[in-house]
């Protein structure tokens, strides 16, 4: 397992534009999973009258899933290409469904987004490649979804293309030109993990191709642990088990770990990943690791773990540099929506607008606007209600960068520039 570089791939995309079915037919199609489990499928989505859901359901194990044809919460499937070990998250394409997309593309780094040539890029597509963005995976193969359905025409395969190179301009990303787009079929197989005979006009790589193509992220093992914690486990003749992906810096054994804003000691007594047994773990392994000194309820989601004399950092505020994206009215001081940071789920008040600035090219357009509205990129400064561990996005870029969430919806996002330190 150890011997390939391991790459985090997040599937995102709007909802039925086959994000959870291009996964399935990967799967299959790379001898991760057996034709007969695809038939059985088969014949239960029949039953249901969901036919052509079989590879879908592949990722989708939750019963109320399969029900409503819905992805929910984020998936982890694994899986070898001939250059990396991939785990695949499969984000939920549904808008309520944009916080757990939050917290799986925060993991992730690399992104594949699904675009269906039916209908080209939608509202969720546009918000997806924006989250993607704000939250650093720097790497994005575009995948054009569906084109047996559009009887394999270059003509809605281009149109397409040019919506989603459109969208990645206007967010930000830097040569766009650069991202490879594969027309494809996740039902049929088109230029998945085989190259198709049905579009000729097309000579680039495959979806598996693309994807080893990717280059392999830097890990950050020269800088302090941070290891955000997603759940805590206790378990029986173990003890209390945090669960969580190590961002930066190097887990071992016997290491004494200082969780932050909660401040409690442990000492880290094992570490296991895809339950084996690990002497440490480095950047981008989601781990479960056994904390003695440390009961179940000493620490919870949303806690750091961090060197006793390194520990993260908590705020009592902060400086952040935000896109609002999509607000229904205005955003003002005294604003307190909720803050999406890494695992933590915080609200926060707007305590100053500091500065409006020009999107493209950083140039301050406005000193202490009384107001941010849709499409505005400002300075602000932000308090935690509650205590917050949170890094600059300049050192530690995967605690640095947060979702902002209010009404159901992502409304802003943005990277943290300053910290006043809270005294622990």
């Amino acid at each position: 397992m150890a011997e390939k570089p391991h790459m985090n791939l997040v599937f995102i995309g709007h909802v039925d534009h086959g994000k959870s079915t291009t996964v399935g037919r990967l799967l299959l199609d790379t001898g991760h999973i057996e034709q007969h489990i695809i038939e059985k499928y088969k014949k239960e989505a029949e039953q249901k009258g969901k036919a052509t859901f079989e590879f879908a359901w592949v990722m989708d194990g939750l019963k109320e899933e399969r029900e409503r044809g819905l992805t929910i919460d984020v998936a982890h499937k694994r899986f070898n290409s001939q250059k990396y070990y991939f785990t695949i998250i499969d984000a939920p394409g549904h808008r309520d469904f944009v916080k757990n997309m939050i917290t799986g593309t925060s993991q992730a780094d690399a992104a594949v987004i699904v675009v269906s040539a039916v209908e080209g890029p939608q509202l969720q597509t546009k918000e997806h490649i924006f989250l993607a963005w704000t939250l650093g995976v720097g790497q994005i193969v575009v995948n054009v979804n569906k084109m047996d359905a559009v009887k394999y025409d270059q003509a809605k395969y281009e149109e397409t293309k040019n919506a989603v190179l459109e969208l990645l301009k206007t967010v930000g990303f830097k040569n766009p030109d650069e991202i490879p787009f594969i027309p494809a079929s996740g039902f049929k197989g088109d230029n998945v993990a085989k190259a198709s005979e049905n579009m000729p006009w097309y000579k680039g790589p495959t979806l598996l191709q693309a994807l080893d193509a990717l280059s392999s992220p830097p890990k950050a093992t020269d800088k302090a642990l941070r290891i955000p914690i997603q759940d805590v486990y206790t378990i029986t003749g173990v003890g209390t088990v945090p669960v969580g992906r190590v961002e930066t810096g190097v887990l071992k054994s016997d290491m004494k770990l200082r969780f932050m804003p909660s401040n409690k000691i442990g000492e880290v007594k094992s570490i296991e990943m895809h339950h084996e047994t690990l002497p440490e773990a480095t950047p981008g392994d989601n781990v479960g690791f056994n904390v003695r000194g440390v009961a179940k309820n000493d620490i919870r989601r949303g806690d750091v773990g961090g060197p006793v004399d390194a520990p993260p950092t908590v705020a009592k505020s902060f400086v952040a540099q935000i896109i609002v994206l999509n607000h229904p009215s205005i955003l003002t001081v005294g604003y307190t929506p909720v803050f999406h940071c890494h695992t933590a789920q915080v609200a926060c008040t707007f305590t100053e607008l500091q500065k409006k600035v020009n999107i493209k090219t950083g140039e301050v357009m406005e000193e202490n606007p009384q107001v941010l509205k849709t499409g505005d990129a400002a300075y602000v400064k932000i308090t935690p209600t509650k205590p917050l561990a949170i890094e600059t996005a300049k050192d530690f870029p995967q605690l640095g960068r947060f979702a902002i969430r209010d009404m159901g919806q992502t409304v802003a996002a943005g990277a943290v520039i300053s910290i006043e330190k809270k005294e622990m």
